[in-house]
């Protein structure tokens, strides 16, 4: 079942949303050659706090961490480890801020200094298709229309947009109705209504869109090596259309 949000809710999540914005924002100079992954997460944990709220992904389903790092071929849940980020790399960085109840979701990738030609392709195109998805969730749009438009999108830039994992409405849960697929034919699904409040957050691949787990049970890979990034905000829809609380400043 769908939960409308009460504008009660929705301050609530939007003040989660400026923390995990502003966290990102300071990421930005933290992710670096030479940090490891768990310095990130210990950055994570600590920004979250500092504001008064909860890391919420830590203890989510026995997951031990305030943050999933995921670097380079790793798609998402990626464990924050002693891994040494390298010149090169690329990293994405996904956390939940709890506040009072509700919770804001975004990942973010990054570059750590120079890299190639392709990678930064790689980045430039997910993070478009983030855009092309929020553009497409419209009041009276299918949620289907969102998948849709970023499938588009992805594809015709010659990357594939991963199937296994996908956004969700978030609000009191972090994982809500409705599920938010990346891909897909249009005009399937609920029709999107002022109230809602969901994640958008293509996982897009520089090869096959297929994944493979790893031992641990949450990294998820690319099962042909090749790299993936991935890019997330959480909206509200109003009656003006969609509303990101994640965003952050340029």
């Amino acid at each position: 079942m769908i939960v409308l949000k009460s504008r009660h809710e929705i301050a609530l999540m939007k003040e989660a949303g400026k923390v995990v914005a502003a966290c990102h924002e300071a990421l930005r100079a933290k992710v670096k050659p030479g940090v490891t992954t768990l310095e990130i997460d210990a950055f994570v944990e600590s920004f979250i706090r500092k504001h008064n709220m909860e890391p919420a992904q830590k203890g989510y389903r026995g997951y031990p961490f305030a943050a999933c790092t995921s670097v380079n071929d790793v798609v998402c849940h990626g464990f924050p480890s002693d891994y040494v980020l390298q010149e090169g790399d690329i990293v994405t960085v996904d956390m939940v801020a709890l506040h009072k109840g509700l919770h804001a979701d975004s990942a973010w990738s990054y570059a750590v200094g120079e890299i190639s030609e392709e990678a930064r392709r790689l980045l430039d195109v997910t993070k478009r298709a983030l855009y092309v998805g929020i553009e497409a969730a419209q009041i009276d749009n299918h949620i289907s229309d969102i998948g849709h438009a970023i499938q588009t999108y992805v594809e015709a830039q010659g990357f594939s947009v991963v199937r296994d994992y996908i956004g969700h409405g978030i609000g009191r849960q972090m994982h809500e109705s409705p599920e938010v697929l990346h891909f897909g034919p249009p005009h399937r699904g609920a029709r999107i209504r002022k109230g809602m409040a969901f994640t958008i957050e293509p996982m897009v691949n520089v090869g096959t869109y297929a994944c493979k787990l790893d031992d641990d049970g949450w990294t998820a890979r690319t099962e042909d090596g090749k790299w993936s990034a991935q890019y997330e905000h959480t909206l509200v829809m109003s009656e003006h259309g969609p509303e990101i609380i994640t965003e952050q400043a340029e």
